[in-house]
């Protein structure tokens, strides 16, 4: 902004007896300046503050003239035609007709939803919104091995957390015997066949573009054999179905495609037994897209290569065709989005399930306190880039930020271990309360009861930072003299006295320092966990030959216990809130007593990143596999040896001796020579070399 600042003064310095910079007329030079500045939202907001008049009279001038108007004029016309994201990124939808729309989000009924499948499902939701059309949902439900009707009603779930709904729902198990009959036209039309090549055979024959020896199977024997898959019988299942596409295409995905095969060892959720035989998602897609009235089908672009056979199979079956719109992948650092491996996770205990806080599901990212606003800006904000992105999580927390910030209610909180007791002369002699709002910028979100009292506690932390006669201030309530401090042999502050001095100035102190009320009348504090969370993985990215679970984090949960605010005992699970001077928080949990549990003994908080680098860094110190943060109680993930086997004895073991201060390798420095030949000298107590003096 400097620069910008220094360039605007320049110009307009220059204009101060000129109309243009260059001559007595309108030049290009003038018209690629007028330019720069209406596209830099930096430099309009510095031509507001009215300090360069006639650079701002120049831009004033130029703008009104036919070629700036005619240019304002397009760019407004094709505004209208196209479709503008929150961020303000343009998003076109190619042959996209308004009110005639249709998108559809194919969740595979196996697993959990992560923050990969969020991208495409607000996707397909915004633009289904934006031309005003349909959002279809559609569950692809083709291969029972894997799929489960309680994943059917977690998808649900998680789409509505994302505030996603789809105007139908269906399943690709409704459409089996339309599916059947479209592969029995596709074998009529001599467009596949049977084929018992082992798989491993077959998929070495389609990387050499070698013809299954199948390939040329009758008619009338392929259908004979579809029969047999249908019916299950010991010779059906040695067979598949093959698309009949190519047999050395450079693009594999032509290769003979399988587009149905046998399965009788899995009855599938919803239909049972009944059928022996299903189609690929290769097959069905494309099918059931033209059928359900789909007109765009938006795919990752790691798919690019099927766009082909998608459409050869609706070219093949004489189906209306859909426009296909691909967008790029979304992939996070030190973050895996493989089911299989975040199935791993679960099965070994490595986190506490699939809504696991330091989990990519939708569920883990809410309970960790994502909000569904969030996700949908920071993903329509990255638009229509092609490229495989593999981003850092400060900005989508940092956009999530912008969002609780305003409606997160304030509270206060000390931390329970070495609370220090402080006594405050010329305060109340009886617990005092104060209407307090909870918070200061918003009052729609309600007042809170302030407990004053002549007994509080701090954190450690800042008892430590107070010298004897320093003023600080006591947040909400006024200043305070701090007059004595008692600490332990160790150097632990274990009391202090301060004088109220309400008469003070605010602004004048360099402490502002939160507090509670601990006096024998005053409301009872609450005991609180407050929790923070690492990363699962210590590496950015896990490349394909990378064995992942020697680079899992052995230490991801780090607990404070803490004394929070009385007022907190209303919250209810699920509520974000703002601890100040220690970050936003989400109630977790809540602990009650009592015989009808209007007592709140416990809660648990986490803490909800801001995009700040103290708490979107991983805390694992890559150089020794992961160091526990100084001062931190922790949580070791309990099957991490299980999975890891002596990796990760290895690292919790370097870890220890991190912890112990040992020292590291040697250096493997080259030795470098002093400056001016000089003897090092102390200074000071620092290490200097003598220089010569410049003059």
């Amino acid at each position: 902004f400097a620069e910008i600042v220094t360039v605007l003064d320049s110009l307009d310095d220059h204009l101060a007896f000129r109309t243009y910079l260059v001559g007595h007329d309108i030049s290009s030079v003038d018209l690629a300046i007028w330019g720069a500045c209406k596209g830099s939202g930096q430099v309009l907001a510095a031509l507001k503050r009215g300090q360069h008049p006639h650079l701002s009279r120049f831009y004033a001038h130029v703008e009104k003239l036919p070629i700036p108007q005619q240019v304002l004029n397009s760019v407004n016309s094709a505004r209208q035609k196209k479709v503008m994201t929150t961020s303000g990124f343009i998003l076109d939808l190619p042959n996209a007709e308004m009110g005639k729309v249709v998108t559809r989000f194919p969740p595979e009924p196996s697993g959990y939803l992560h923050v990969g499948h969020a991208k495409a499902a607000m996707l397909n939701q915004y633009f289904a919104k934006a031309y005003k059309g349909k959002l279809l949902i559609r569950f692809d439900d083709t291969n029972p091995a894997n799929e489960k009707e309680e994943f059917e009603t977690t998808i649900m779930q998680d789409l509505e957390m994302m505030e996603i709904t789809g105007d139908t729902v269906s399943h690709s198990s409704d459409f089996f015997d339309v599916l059947a009959e479209y592969a029995v036209k596709l074998i009529k039309s001599g467009n596949a066949y049977a084929d018992d090549t082992e798989g491993a055979i077959m998929k070495q024959q389609r990387m050499d573009g070698i013809a299954s020896k199948n390939r040329e199977k009758s008619i009338d024997d392929t259908l004979a054999i579809f029969e047999e898959m249908k019916k299950g019988t010991e010779e059906g299942q040695r067979w598949c179905i093959r698309a009949k596409m190519s047999v050395d295409d450079v693009n594999k995905a032509l290769r003979d495609p399988v587009i149905y095969r046998c399965n009788v060892t899995n009855p599938h959720h919803r239909t049972g037994d009944k059928w022996k035989v299903y189609p690929t998602y290769d097959f069905t897609c494309p099918i059931l897209d033209s059928i359900e009235g789909v007109t765009h089908a938006l795919r990752a672009n790691e798919y690019r290569d099927r766009n082909a056979q998608y459409a050869w199979f609706q070219n093949a079956l004489e189906l209306r065709p859909c426009t296909i719109w691909d967008f790029s992948r979304l992939n996070f650092n030190y973050t895996l989005l493989s089911k299989r491996k975040l199935k791993k996770f679960v099965e070994e205990g490595m986190v506490w399930g699939w809504d696991d806080p330091r989990f990519p599901t939708i569920r883990g990212l809410r309970r960790r306190g994502m909000t569904a606003e969030a996700l949908r800006q920071y993903i329509l904000g990255l638009g229509a880039s092609q490229s495989i992105l593999h981003m850092e999580w400060d900005s989508i927390w940092s956009t999530n930020k912008k969002i609780i910030d305003p409606i997160a209610p304030r509270y206060y909180a000390v931390d329970r271990e070495n609370s220090v007791k402080v006594t405050i002369t010329g305060g109340p002699t009886a617990v005092e309360f104060k209407e307090m709002p909870r918070h200061k910028k918003n009052p729609a979100i309600g007042t809170k009861k302030t407990a004053y009292a002549s007994e509080i506690i701090v954190d450690q932390a800042d008892a430590q930072s107070f010298a004897i006669d320093e003023e600080i201030t006591l947040m909400d309530w006024g200043n305070a003299i701090v007059r004595k401090i008692e600490k332990s042999a160790t150097g632990v502050v274990e009391s202090i006295v301060m004088e109220l001095h309400l008469a003070g100035d605010f602004k004048k102190t360099e402490k502002k320092i939160t507090w509670l009320a601990t006096s024998s009348d005053a409301p009872k504090l609450i005991e609180a966990s407050l929790v923070d969370f690492d990363y699962l993985l210590t590496k950015k990215k896990i490349e394909e030959d990378d064995d992942w679970l020697k680079f899992v984090t052995p230490v991801t949960e780090f607990r404070k216990d803490a004394f929070v605010d009385a007022n907190c005992g209303v919250l209810e699970a699920g509520t974000v809130i703002q601890f100040e001077r220690k970050g936003y928080y989400i109630l977790d949990s809540v602990k009650r007593a009592g015989s009808d549990g209007s007592e709140v003994i416990g809660m648990e908080f986490f803490l909800i990143p801001d995009g700040k680098v103290g708490t979107v860094a991983s805390k694992a110190d890559i150089k020794t596999g992961g160091a526990i943060a100084p001062g931190t109680a922790a949580s070791t993930i309990s099957a991490a040896g299980a999975g890891n086997g002596s990796a990760t004895a290895g690292v919790v073991a370097s870890n220890a001796r991190h912890a112990e201060g040992a020292s590291g390798p040697p250096s493997a420095m080259y030795s470098v020579k002093a400056v001016n030949d000089a003897e090092p000298i102390e200074v000071e107590g620092l290490k200097m070399y003598k220089v010569k003096p410049v003059y």
